[in-house]
C-alpha cells in the first residue's frame, strides 16, 4: 500500500465515525511530536492497527481509484 492510499484508507475511516474518543486520540496522535510505541496507546487502539495490519497481509484492501471515486465528494 503506497503513502496515499494509506492516507485516503484512514480519511474514509474518520469521515465514517462519529467516535468522540477515537477522534479525540487521532487528534493527540497527529499533534504528538514524539514516536508512538504501540505498546503506549488505548488497548482498542492497539487491537484496531493490528486488525488493520492483519487486513492488508490477507489483501482487503479498498483500490485507490475507487476509493476516490467513493469520497471525491469530501475531497
Amino acid at each position: 500500500m503506497s503513502i496515499e492510499e494509506l492516507k485516503i484508507e484512514i480519511a474514509k475511516k474518520v469521515f465514517e465515525t462519529d467516535d468522540e474518543n477515537l477522534l479525540s486520540e487521532l487528534d493527540m496522535l497527529l499533534n504528538y511530536n514524539e514516536k508512538v510505541v504501540l505498546d503506549e496507546l488505548p488497548k482498542h487502539v492497539q487491537e484496531g492497527i493490528k486488525r488493520g495490519l492483519q487486513q492488508a497481509k490477507e489483501g482487503k484492501l479498498t483500490p485507490h481509484d475507487e476509493v476516490m471515486k467513493l469520497y471525491a465528494k469530501y475531497l
